[in-house]
């Protein structure tokens, strides 16, 4: 059905429908050529791509309104979309749905330094808030590691963390209130300036909802004051299991670190080999703990830090002794992603979350995997809060190997949810994860996903197929997990 889309109600071609968003919208910003809508065909979980049937640019919340009012009534599937960094596929078209582009929508509306608030739209970059704030003395607090392109929008709808999460919070900790379209094409805010706000958490509910309840136009933040001191302290470890016992031992101690991260073999050298961040090459494992605040309470901190880190078996113990020091340790961890692109002509990035106690046990399963399905994987996370980043290294012109390596990740989330965790921690859910959702939750609870997808957006236009599977979807999926299982008790059983 190349250039049209059939609904319930009306058959509506591509050009009939663009016209239409041509009477408001810049028709140079009503895009329907596949070599212009090219890059809109995938975020950066680039191995799942779909062309949409057009690509809109508005850049007022009234076009976006209007935008969204003829798409419900035509049934159209509508994909917001911000800087194209997920991981998760979330932003992948329907090839027969509407591309709605976010980028125009770039502006910083209003910083008041003393409500420590800024008011932004959904365009804005993670890190130009904090570029932009810095002359009050101020900050924003998420930093995942793609805040030099990602932006706000995007961060509220997969609730992105960073490598300060563990004592800043998510999105979801760190913002007021959010402006949002509907499917229909009301404007709705949800949220108060005030600490708490009557009725149903609505924000909360909003923050990680993948674009499948509203489209978000307008964000306010929390800014933070800039800690006074932070220093990083940087351990090495001679296995993994001694670096995933130290990260309990530093939170058992009532050190909470503005971040803590953990990087394997593998991520070190290409890391440092990228950043030249002067990192312990031979270690198994590394840690990165930060701690920021007053000098004295850092220094005590540190102190306590290096103690930790040395009796449970740390092999070198560095701390940054100045600022420049300090961003060069953390430029290696940001780097990481990229850097191990150096290494392997693919890399597939995983998102699952786990207990810190269970931290060595899983990663040392995950080399167990590694070897089972003849696959290099590379460690590099927030250790702190146990939120995994596993990159398994591929080829993707090798036949048969995405496939392989998508096994591999799938068996990953499915030992995080049976140590307890769940299937991802800020990345999303979106295409990549959806058929693990059957094993995070079962359909009573899926149900209610559903339920509160239907409240929203009851004609299901908002971007369909991703984040919830369809229940039928799940009981197929659990059916064929079973019968797996069977043939592998059956083979342990003959040998």
């Amino acid at each position: 059905m190349n250039g049209s889309f059939m609904t319930n109600k009306l058959k509506v071609s591509q050009e009939k429908l663009a016209e239409q968003f041509r009477v408001f919208i810049d028709p140079d910003y009503v895009i329907t050529d596949n070599e212009t809508m090219k890059p809109y065909e995938c975020d950066g979980m680039s191995m799942y791509c779909e062309m949409p049937l057009l690509v809109l640019l508005p850049e007022t919340v009234t076009q976006v309104q209007r935008v969204m009012r003829i798409c419900h009534e035509y049934g159209v599937p509508v994909v917001a979309r911000g800087a194209g960094t997920g991981l998760s596929a979330g932003a992948m078209p329907s090839k027969e749905g509407v591309v709605l582009s976010l980028a125009k929508f770039n502006r910083i509306l209003n910083i008041d330094p003393l409500a420590r608030t800024a008011n932004l739209q959904p365009g804005v970059r993670n890190l130009a808030i904090s570029e932009e704030a810095a002359q009050y003395g101020l900050y924003y607090g998420p930093d995942p590691s793609s805040q030099i392109a990602c932006t706000i929008g995007g961060n509220v709808a997969e609730n992105s963390g960073g490598v300060h999460c563990l004592k800043y919070g998510l999105t979801v900790h760190n913002i007021l209130s959010v402006e949002m379209v509907t499917a229909e094409g009301d404007v709705v805010t949800v949220g108060s300036d005030g600490l708490d706000s009557c009725g149903m958490d609505l924000l909360a509910v909003m923050t990680g909802s993948e674009g499948l309840l509203g489209v978000v136009t307008e964000v306010k933040v929390k800014l933070l004051p800039k800690p006074e001191v932070a220093q990083v302290v940087m351990a090495g470890f001679d296995s993994v299991q001694k670096a995933g016992d130290a990260v309990g031992g530093i939170i058992s101690h009532g050190i909470i670190p503005g971040g803590l991260e953990m990087m394997d073999g593998h991520a070190i050298v290409a890391a440092d080999d990228f950043a030249n961040a002067g990192y312990p090459r031979e270690a198994k494992a590394l840690l990165l703990c930060e701690v920021d605040g007053t000098e004295e309470e850092v220094h005590e901190h540190v102190a306590q830090a290096e103690s930790v880190f040395r009796k449970l078996g740390a092999t070198s113990v560095r701390t940054s002794q100045s600022e420049q020091e300090r961003a060069l340790m953390w430029l290696g961890r940001k780097s990481a992603f990229p850097a191990v692109g150096r290494i392997s002509p693919d890399y597939y990035c995983m998102d699952g979350t786990i207990p810190r106690r269970h931290i060595a046990h899983v990663l040392t399963e995950m080399q167990t995997l590694s070897e089972a399905f003849g696959l290099r994987v590379a460690n590099v996370f927030h250790a702190g809060d146990g939120n995994l980043h596993p990159l398994i290294l591929f080829d993707a012109n090798v036949p048969g190997e995405f496939e392989r390596t998508e096994a591999f990740g799938a068996s990953i989330l499915k030992m995080c949810v049976e140590v307890g965790g769940c299937i991802t921690g800020e990345h999303g859910v979106g295409v990549e994860k959806i058929r693990q959702m059957a094993i995070q939750f079962n359909d009573l609870e899926l149900q209610q996903f559903h339920d509160v997808k239907a409240a929203f957006d009851p004609t299901g236009i908002l971007n369909p197929g991703k984040g919830v599977p369809a229940l039928k979807f799940c009981q197929e999926y659990r059916s064929l997990e079973y019968k797996q299982h069977k043939h592998e008790q059956t083979e342990a059983a003959h040998g």
